[in-house]
């Protein structure tokens, strides 16, 4: 990879680039706007980063995942799905599911991670193409949030797993700053905000508001609020939209309210029983007078679709993504994304769990990059990134320590079996039949995985030095 910000300095098409691209396809142009006053967003300030060669052992292998995965993504997927464009000049987005707004979300990221680090690979679809349609995705799903949207029919926003949604679009955004106008600038930021906003009127029990979703599967009594149902994954992906905002928008009004939601809910999906009994403070936050409950247990596993279950073990990545986020913004991250990441990693390796046929096993073979489910997995079959993404992430944030063998390792194991799965296909996806990963965003997930992992990697092992840095 060469050195960043090369995207941002070539700019791989103008916005008078776009629009005659557009035109050439026979789609109407978006229409112009007027200059936006501005969004308080501080833009990427690429010159102050290093770089990256990506020529190490985990950087080839996620190189090579980001390059098919986005291909396959801004190509084949892209055609099959988007083919016409709506008057008002945006894309149809088919709804306002997970389906119509998480997916093109997550594809938005790994596309402009591998254009702006020179990963994107064009033998399918030229770079300026492939441009114009993650354009198109950034600045649909932005305009289309109720932020910016007062059609009830297209509008999406305040709901269950929108943060998320909104985190991967305000990061793709975020990346391609160059590459949106004043208009869409505002829409990103005006979403992001929303959002971020909206967490911020939880409490130490409820997620949003006074009622409701609350942030633990079992509370300080023991009263078990969701059986089977760890609230660990929310809690990480709406704090993941709280770091975002803290970073892009840094002058923002409510800027304090959201960093003091950030760890509150960072902490409150990694709590486990010992946690409630502890004197620890992490980022202002005494553990055993603010915790209400627990997410995982002491042993570092957890429970959700009502069984122990590994792959939302390793759901834990999105709190470590915060590593990158901050350091995009050459700032140090909340050490609450942190906290538990060696306890639940142990889990994965060490602990022993009894086979039917007797003996017993980890849950990380020895020497294997097979996943033994103790209770079964009903996602499917095979899902070595899932596990190579999050052993990456240990890695490169120390979280391994006492662990043997150690996340470098297994690194090494599960990502070589992905690349294995990819092999499979010309066209950069890493599926065959639904049996082996039956969630229908299963090629957007490694995309948005191999574009973190890789963001990541940049900043660990960055020429000016290791910029993940915690606080």
């Amino acid at each position: 990879m060469h050195a960043l910000p090369p995207f941002s300095r070539r700019r791989l098409l103008s916005t008078a680039g776009v629009l005659g691209a557009a035109a050439a396809f026979g789609v109407p142009a978006p229409a112009a706007v007027a200059a936006s006053p501005g969004t308080g967003v501080r833009p990427i300030d690429w010159q102050s980063l290093g770089s990256y060669p990506g020529s190490d052992a985990a950087g080839t292998r996620i190189r090579t995942i980001l390059a098919g995965s986005s291909r396959y993504l801004v190509g084949p997927w892209y055609a099959g799905r988007y083919t016409r464009y709506l008057p008002d000049g945006y894309i149809d987005l088919q709804g306002t599911d997970e389906r119509a707004i998480r997916l093109p979300a997550m594809a938005a990221v790994a596309t402009t991670t591998a254009l702006i680090t020179d990963t994107y690979d064009p033998r399918t679809l030229s770079a300026a193409n492939a441009t114009i349609r993650t354009h198109n995705l950034v600045r649909t799903l932005a305009a289309r949030h109720r932020a910016n949207n007062d059609d009830t029919a297209t509008r999406w926003g305040s709901g269950w797993q929108t943060a998320l949604w909104a985190f991967y679009t305000a990061l793709a955004g975020w990346l391609f700053w160059d590459e949106l106008d004043d208009t869409e600038r505002d829409h990103l930021a005006a979403m992001l905000a929303w959002e971020a906003d909206r967490l911020t009127t939880g409490n130490d029990v409820h997620l949003v508001g006074t009622s409701g979703a609350e942030l633990y599967m079992t509370r300080r009594d023991g009263t078990v609020v969701s059986p089977g149902d760890s609230k660990a994954e929310e809690n990480s992906w709406s704090a993941a939209a709280l770091s975002l905002a803290e970073v892009m928008m840094p002058r923002h009004r409510n800027i304090a309210r959201w960093r003091r939601r950030n760890v509150e809910l960072l902490l409150a999906g990694a709590a486990c029983p010992a946690d409630l009994t502890s004197n620890e403070t992490i980022n202002g936050i005494r553990l055993s007078t603010w915790l209400q409950g627990t997410n995982i247990e002491d042993d570092g596993t957890l429970q959700n679709h009502a069984r122990l279950h590994p792959l939302y073990m390793v759901s834990f990545d999105q709190s470590l993504y915060q590593g990158f986020v901050f350091g995009l913004a050459r700032r140090a991250a909340p050490r609450a994304a942190l906290h538990n990441i060696n306890r639940t990693y142990s889990a994965l390796v060490d602990k022993q769990f009894p086979l039917p046929d007797g003996g017993s096993t980890p849950i990380y073979r020895p020497g294997s990059a097979e996943i033994y489910y103790p209770e079964g997995n009903d996602w499917g079959t095979h899902f070595p990134f899932y596990f190579g993404n999050f052993d990456l992430l240990v890695a490169l944030t120390g979280q391994d320590t006492g662990i043997d063998p150690a996340a470098s390792e297994w690194e090494r194991l599960h990502n070589e079996d992905q690349l294995a799965l990819m092999s499979r296909f010309t066209d950069g996806r890493t599926y065959d039949a639904n049996s082996e990963n039956t969630y229908y965003g299963r090629e957007h997930r490694i995309g948005v995985m191999a574009a973190q992992a890789y963001l990541t990697l940049f900043l660990a092992r960055n020429t000016t030095g290791n910029l993940l840095r915690w606080r």
